[in-house]
Formats: structure tokens, sequence, C-alpha cells
């Protein structure tokens, strides 16, 4: 049995529509609702109906011309389902919502430990080192510099000190892993946390599809387990009876990376935090209580094992108690990765703890 998140918060309701309107509420509460259109289309009816959404809107209208547009589309019995379009535009939409507010140095962070060869051609330069590219010389600064020193009666010579090349973008090809945790606790005590998880996920992928061609994006799951999905299924993802296997998580990541031949590699890890379950001899050992230091400590090695790999962890941390912030930080201090810490009801703001450079600041 899986477990869905049904209750609609009418503030937050009141936020997405004056901020986004009826598209970005649409696809939020698709998203709450597993991916389900139909359940989705009943709660907009049901939010119109308790005043929420302004009687003189035309629903019917608005969900045709989400049909139209190849949002949202029929199955072979007639249901009403996510069309291709749609889950482009969900994507997009979470990329504008989580990202779209954040200082350049956060969100285009892109891991380049291992540059690959310059083929972006900038308008700076810079002088001609041995090995350059000739290719890359710009002829109208190296003749200015040979002028310089030649008497304008002679035939200008050009030394090797003239030469100025174009400065070149290095390319970093990145393999990216993108892990949702799918725990009981992500909709514990009537706190919808796997949602924003979904967002969040959403934002990451379309961030690399469309500003990294290049890279690889492989998304998994944990609970009890882990398992691999195609980017596709993030928006009918839901929490499932799991407590949180965050070891097997790292452990499957290293595996989908290692099948990978890109220079850089990376996971992004959603998660509201604590560690609770750990896979020993075929058996799964739980504690949901407190922080289990057996189930700690096995977590932590993963996250060195990744740390010597030359695999950053960042972690978007989607709840603020301190003993599951105090375990993050542990996880990011060991793996010298990145964190992010919000609250579910303020995505795009937040504490980001960069092990890097030993800092912290707030971000938006």
């Amino acid at each position: 049995m899986r477990h869905r998140y049904g209750y609609l918060d009418p503030e937050l309701i009141r936020q997405l529509l004056s901020e986004m309107g009826l598209r970005r509420l649409f696809n939020h509460l698709l998203l709450q609702a597993g991916g389900d259109v139909e359940e989705a289309m009943q709660w907009m009816r049901a939010l119109q109906e308790r005043g929420l959404i302004a009687s003189d809107v035309d629903l019917d209208e608005f969900f045709a011309r989400l049909m139209a547009e190849n949002i949202i589309g029929t199955d072979a019995n007639g249901n009403v389902v996510m069309a291709a379009g749609g889950e482009r535009q969900i994507r997009r939409d979470a990329l504008d919502e989580i990202f779209g507010g954040l200082d350049k140095s956060a969100a285009g962070y892109h891991s380049v430990a291992k540059p690959g060869q310059g083929s972006e051609r900038l308008t700076e330069t810079r002088q001609y080192q041995f090995g350059d590219d000739p290719m890359s010389l710009d002829a109208g600064r190296t003749l200015q510099n040979a002028m310089k020193h030649n008497d304008p009666a002679d035939a200008i010579r050009i030394h090797e000190d003239d030469l100025e090349v174009f400065e070149t973008e290095h390319n970093s090809s990145c393999a990216t892993v993108v892990m949702i945790d799918i725990s009981h606790s992500m909709i514990l005590y009537g706190e919808d946390r796997i949602t924003p998880a979904k967002k969040v996920a959403l934002a990451l992928t379309e961030l690399i599809l469309t500003k990294y061609p290049k890279d690889s994006i492989d998304v998994l799951l944990f609970g009890d387990d882990a398992v691999e999905v195609p980017i596709s299924e993030i928006p009918y993802v839901k929490v499932g009876p799991f407590h949180t296997n965050t070891k097997a998580g790292l452990e499957l990541a290293q595996r989908i990376l290692r099948r990978r031949k890109h220079n850089n590699k990376q996971i992004f890890m959603i998660t509201d935090g604590k560690p609770s379950a750990l896979t020993e001899g075929g058996q799964l050992y739980t504690n949901s209580f407190g922080l289990d230091m057996k189930i700690v400590n096995r977590t932590l090695e993963e996250a060195d094992r990744c740390r010597r790999a030359g695999i950053p962890i960042t972690t978007f941390m989607l709840a603020t108690d301190p003993m599951l912030v105090n375990f993050v930080e542990q996880l990011s201090q060991i793996n010298r990765g990145r964190a992010f810490y919000s609250s579910p009801d303020r995505l795009g703001e937040y504490i980001l703890a960069d092990y890097i450079r030993n800092r912290r600041k707030f971000v938006h």
C-alpha cells in the first residue's frame, strides 16, 4: 500500500493563485495527486466551490485549453492523463519556481573538478601559451601588439610575445543521480514534504536537461530499499509505508554512476534527513526512534566512499528539525559536499551550507 497526502492548505492555494495563476496551481495539485490528472481536476472544482477559485473562472475552458496544448490527453480507456507536453511543462514550472530567484553562484553549480577541452570561444583574450590552438589566435590584437614595437615604415615583424588567443570556456561533462526520499516521514504529522521534493527533483532534472545537454541524469527512489526510475515517473512518485534507507540509496547511486563515462559525477539527494533503515545480510534492520548510531555510521561511511570516489553529494533538506539538520551536516562535512536547508512551504529560499568553501549563506 502506498500513501497519498490529500490535505489542501487554503493559504498555500491562495498564494499559488496570486503568484502563479491557474496553470501553476494545476501543476501543484497534479504533483500532490501523484500524477492523477482527473483527481487534480476534481480538486480544482472543489476549490472553486469553496470560493478559493473565482466563480467567473471557466474551468471547463481551462481544461479544454490544456487538452488542445497537449498538456493533458486521454488514454486507450478514455481516462484523462498527462501528455508529453504536460511532463515538459511541469518540469519548466518547477525550475522557475525553485531556482528562478537563486543567486548564480548557488543555482549554477556544475562540478568541474576535471574540466574538458574548451570549445566555446569567449570575447576575452590572453597571451599565447605553448600548445594553444593556432585557430584561436586573435589576429587584430596580435597585429596591434606587433605594431607597438615596429617602425611604421618597416614590415611588421610578429614576435611570440605579441600573440594573443581567444579564451575558451571549459566544457565539462557530468553524470548526475537525483535521489528522492519516499519514506513515510515525508508525509508524517500532517506535513506534505513529498510534493516539494518532487518539485525540487523536477527542477534539477530540467536544469540539467536544458542547460547541460551533454550531461547524463538518472533518478532513484529510496525507502526501505532503493530503486531506479525514469525521469518521466517523477510526477507520479508516491510515499510508501517505508523507512529511510539512505545507505542503500547512496550505494545504488554509485553503481549507476560507475556505468557513466563522464569526467565528473555528482549526487543530488532530496530528503527530510534522518536515516532509519539498513540492509544487512539481505535483512532490513530498522529503528525509527531518534538517531540509531549503527545506521548513522554505516550511512556516513557510504558518504565517505562517495568522497573518495570524487562524487560530491548536494543535499536538499526539506525539514528544519535540529536532529535531522545535525545528521545532514555530518554527512556533508564528511563528503565535502553541499546542503540546502529549506522548509517545504518556502521552496526557493534556502540556507546554503557549502562545505567545499566552508561558508554558510542565505540564498533566494
